[in-house]
C-alpha cells in the first residue's frame, strides 16, 4: 500500500511542474509504459471474539490460575452472564446451538414459503414446521389425535395383548457407544448397531427402559429432593391422564408410579450401563423366553417387526429380564395405566396448550429448574430437525459451512492423529506387542467433517399440512423402520449419527471413526481467522477428545475394526486401569453442590478422552508451527491462549437441579470441572506460574498420564 500511494504521489508532482514551465505545449514524445498499480491486499480478517479468537473480557485475573483455572478463564462471563428463562443452563455449546436454530430457522420458513411439489424434501421440511405452528389446528383438535392408540390401549384384555401393544411402541432411540441416549420411557429401547462381535454385520440390542423421570435414582434415592419430585411426579401422572378425558385419576397415577418404582428397582446404575464387556450379552431368538420369562415375546417380536431375527444383544441383561418378569406379574390393569399415561406423555409437545403447559411443568421446572417455556419457533426448528435432520443439514451446510473452513478443521484432525501417534511411540510403560496392536487402530481411523457423502432419502415419510402429531409420530415410525431395515445388510461405514446442524462430536467405536458437525465448527470452538493457539486449545481439544475416545476405558477394549477384542497385554491393561482409577479418583474428590460429589467412574471415559485428548492437541498445534517460535499475542503467550481457549470450551452456568440432574445421569463431568484436565498437563504449570501450596497444584507423580 505504502509504494502504490508514493507513485500516485510522484506522477502528480511531473504533470504540475510540466504545466508551470511554459504556456506552449511541448513537442509530443513517446511516453514509456507505465506501471499498472498492485491491487491492494484485502483486508485481514478478524477472529469473531476477541483479537485472537478470545474472550478477554471474560476473564477474572483477580483469581490464580492455580486456584481455580475455570474462574480465572470465563469467570466474568459468569458473572454477566443470565441463564435465559427458557433453559435450565447455559454454555459454549448452546450459545452456539442458539445461532444455529436462528439459521435452521430461515432455511426451514424459506422451504415453507416456496412453492415446493408435493412430496418433496423442501415441502416437507415446510410442512412440518408449518404444521407445529398451527397452534390454532392443534388447539382445535385438543387430544383427538391420541384416540387411535389409546383405544388400542382400553382394548387390551391379556398378557399377550399388553406384550404385543408393548412391542408396537418400541422405538430405536437408545444408543450407548455414541451416547445420544441412554435411556427410553418405553419399557425396551432398540439399539441397531454394529454386532461388537463381528462389526460386518448389524445386530439387534435390545435395552432398559420404561421410566419417566431421568434415572433409577429418582425412585429410590432417599434425600428430600427425590422424595418430593415422586409426589410431584404422581400428581403429574394424574394431570396429563385428566387431560386425556381418564376417570378416577388418582387411583390410576398410583398404580403407575407403583410400577414405575418396581421398574427402576431391576435397572441396572448409569456405570454398570457403561461397562461394554460385561453388557456385551447375546440371547437367540430361542432363548428369550427362557432366559426373560413372562413377555410373550412372539406377540412382542411380532408387533414390533422383529419376528425374523435369530441373535439379539441383551445390554442390561438382568434388567430386561426383570422387566420381562413384571409383565407376567403386575396387574393388566397397572400396564393399561401405564401405556396410556406415556402415550400422552410422549405425545403432550404437539398437542393442545394445556398438554404442552402441564408437560413443561413436570419435565422442565420440576425436573431441571426451568422457570420458562422456549419460544414456539426454536421448539418447531428441534422437532422438524429431528425428523429432516438431513434434508435440512443439506441447506444448511450450502449456506454456513465453506469448503476452506472443512479443509482446515481436516487438517488439524490430521494433525491431532499425527500427535497421538508420537505419543503412542513415546509411552515407555506399554510393550512392542500393544503398542504395535494401538498404531494398527490409529491407522484405521476414519475422519468425517461437516456432512456426510451421502445424504439420507427421506422419500418414505409422509408429512402432512394441519397434522403435527401425526407427522411426528410417523416421523418417529419412519426412523425406526429406517434401523430396523439395516438388519441383514452390510454395514453402513460413511452413516452420521448426528445431522450437520447438531453442535456436537462424536467417535463411533464399532465404526472407528471420528464426525465433526458443521454447527461445532464455529466460534468460539473453530474460527478459521483466529489465532491457532486458540483453535488447537478448542476445537483441537475436541478432536483430540474424540480420538482419545479411541482408547479410552472402552474405546481402548475395540480393535482397529470396531470389534470387541482385547488387544493388551495383561501388564499394559493393569498399568492402564491403574492411571484410570487415579483420574476416577481425582474427579470423585469434586463436589458439585453440597453433599453432592461427581461419580469418578461414572464419568470416567469422558474425563479420560479430555486429559489425553487436550495433550495431544497441545502436541497438534507445536506440530501445527512446523519449526516457527510461537508468538506472544496481547500479552498472551502461546500456551496461556492455547489452555484459554479450552476453558472457553467449558464456559457454563447451571440452575441448582439442572446440575444435579447431570451429576446424577449424565456420562460427562459438569463444565467446570471439565475445564479443570489441565492440571494433569506439564505445560499448564510453567505457562500460568502454578506453585505447590496452590489448590490445583499436583505434583509431577499425581497428575495422570493416559496416552
Amino acid at each position: 500500500m505504502t509504494i502504490r500511494l508514493s507513485w500516485l504521489a510522484a506522477a502528480s508532482s511531473a504533470v504540475l511542474l510540466s504545466a508551470c514551465a511554459t504556456t506552449t505545449p511541448p513537442p509530443p514524445v513517446a511516453e514509456a509504459p507505465q506501471p499498472t498499480p498492485p491491487p491492494a491486499p484485502p483486508p485481514t480478517p478478524k477472529a469473531e471474539v476477541g483479537t485472537f479468537g478470545f474472550d478477554v473480557s471474560g476473564m477474572d485475573t483477580s483469581v490464580d490460575a492455580g486456584d481455580d483455572f475455570f474462574r480465572y478463564g470465563v469467570g466474568k462471563w459468569v458473572d454477566r452472564t443470565e441463564i435465559p428463562a427458557d433453559r435450565s443452563n447455559l454454555s459454549a455449546f448452546a450459545v452456539i446451538a442458539e445461532t444455529t436454530a436462528k439459521r435452521t430457522r430461515a432455511i426451514i420458513e424459506d422451504s415453507a414459503k416456496a412453492d415446493a411439489p408435493q412430496g418433496s424434501e423442501a415441502r416437507k421440511i415446510g410442512d412440518y414446521f408449518a404444521s407445529f405452528m398451527d397452534e390454532a389446528r392443534i388447539e382445535a383438535l385438543g387430544a383427538s389425535p391420541l384416540k387411535p392408540e389409546l383405544d388400542a390401549i382400553a382394548a387390551i384384555k391379556t398378557r399377550k395383548d399388553v406384550s404385543a401393544v408393548l412391542g408396537g411402541s418400541i422405538r430405536a432411540d437408545t444408543d450407548v457407544l455414541n451416547a445420544t441416549s441412554l435411556y427410553t420411557d418405553r419399557l425396551f429401547g432398540l439399539w441397531v448397531a454394529e454386532d461388537l462381535n463381528d462389526t460386518s454385520k448389524y445386530r439387534p440390542y435390545l435395552m432398559q427402559g420404561g421410566l419417566g423421570m431421568p434415572d433409577r435414582d429418582y425412585y429410590l434415592g432417599d434425600s428430600p429432593r427425590f422424595v418430593e419430585l415422586r409426589g410431584k411426579y404422581q400428581a403429574h401422572v394424574a394431570a396429563m391422564l385428566t387431560l386425556a378425558g381418564f376417570d378416577d385419576v388418582d387411583a390410576r397415577a398410583k398404580r403407575v408410579v407403583a410400577l414405575e418404582m418396581a421398574i427402576a428397582k431391576v435397572h441396572v446404575p448409569v456405570d454398570q450401563t457403561l461397562d461394554v464387556p460385561k453388557s456385551n450379552t447375546v440371547w437367540t431368538r430361542a432363548g428369550l423366553a427362557k432366559r426373560a420369562p413372562g413377555m410373550d415375546w412372539d406377540a412382542f417380536l411380532t408387533a414390533a417387526g422383529l419376528a425374523d431375527q435369530s441373535r439379539f444383544g441383551a445390554w442390561q441383561a438382568s434388567a430386561i429380564a426383570g422387566e420381562a418378569k413384571l409383565v407376567g406379574s403386575q396387574p393388566v390393569q397397572a400396564w393399561k395405566d401405564y401405556l396410556a399415561f406415556h402415550t400422552i406423555e410422549r405425545g403432550a409437545p404437539y398437542l393442545s396448550k394445556a398438554f404442552v403447559d402441564e408437560h413443561f411443568a413436570f419435565n422442565s421446572k420440576a425436573l431441571s429448574g426451568t422457570p420458562q417455556q422456549r419460544e414456539r419457533w426454536k421448539k418447531g426448528v428441534d422437532f422438524t430437525s429431528n425428523a429432516l435432520g438431513e434434508a435440512i443439514g443439506k441447506l444448511y451446510v450450502e449456506r454456513h459451512f465453506s469448503p476452506e473452513a472443512k479443509a482446515q478443521a481436516h487438517e488439524m484432525a490430521e494433525n491431532v492423529l499425527k500427535a497421538f501417534g508420537q505419543r503412542i511411540e513415546k509411552i515407555d510403560w506399554m510393550t512392542p506387542e500393544t503398542k504395535a496392536q494401538a498404531r494398527r487402530k490409529l491407522a484405521n481411523f476414519r475422519i468425517q467433517v461437516g456432512y456426510p457423502d451421502t445424504w439420507r432419502d427421506y422419500s418414505g415419510l409422509q408429512i402432512l399440512r394441519g397434522d403435527a402429531y401425526g407427522n411426528w409420530f410417523r416421523g418417529s415410525q419412519f426412523e425406526y423402520r429406517r434401523n430396523v431395515a439395516k438388519l441383514g445388510k452390510a454395514v453402513d461405514r460413511g452413516e452420521w449419527f448426528m445431522s450437520p446442524q447438531t453442535v456436537n462430536a462424536l467417535f463411533a467405536p464399532a465404526q472407528n471413526s471420528i464426525s465433526f458437525p458443521a454447527a461445532i465448527l464455529e466460534p468460539t470452538f473453530f474460527d478459521p481467522n483466529a489465532d491457532a493457539a486458540v483453535n488447537y486449545g478448542a476445537i483441537g481439544g475436541v478432536i483430540g477428545h474424540e480420538v482419545s475416545h479411541g482408547f479410552d476405558d472402552t474405546g481402548a477394549l475395540f480393535d482397529e475394526n470396531g470389534n470387541l477384542r482385547n488387544w493388551w497385554t495383561a501388564q499394559d491393561m493393569a498399568r492402564f486401569r491403574a492411571e484410570t482409577k487415579k483420574l476416577a479418583d481425582q474427579y470423585s474428590a469434586y463436589e458439585a453442590l453440597p453433599g453432592l460429589h461427581l461419580n469418578g467412574d461414572q464419568v470416567l471415559g469422558e474425563n479420560i478422552a479430555d486429559v489425553a485428548g487436550l495433550a495431544t492437541a497441545y502436541d497438534a498445534y507445536i506440530l501445527s508451527l512446523k519449526g516457527a517460535a510461537p508468538k506472544t499475542l496481547d500479552g498472551f503467550t502461546a500456551d496461556q491462549r492455547f489452555f484459554l481457549g479450552w476453558a472457553q470450551n467449558y464456559r457454563s452456568k447451571y440452575r441448582e437441579a439442572a446440575l444435579r440432574r447431570l451429576v446424577v445421569t449424565d456420562g460427562h463431568s459438569p463444565g467446570p470441572w471439565r475445564a479443570l484436565t489441565v492440571r494433569n498437563l506439564d505445560a499448564w504449570y510453567p505457562a500460568f506460574e502454578v506453585k505447590p501450596g496452590q489448590k490445583l497444584y499436583l505434583a509431577p507423580a499425581d497428575r495422570v498420564k493416559i496416552w
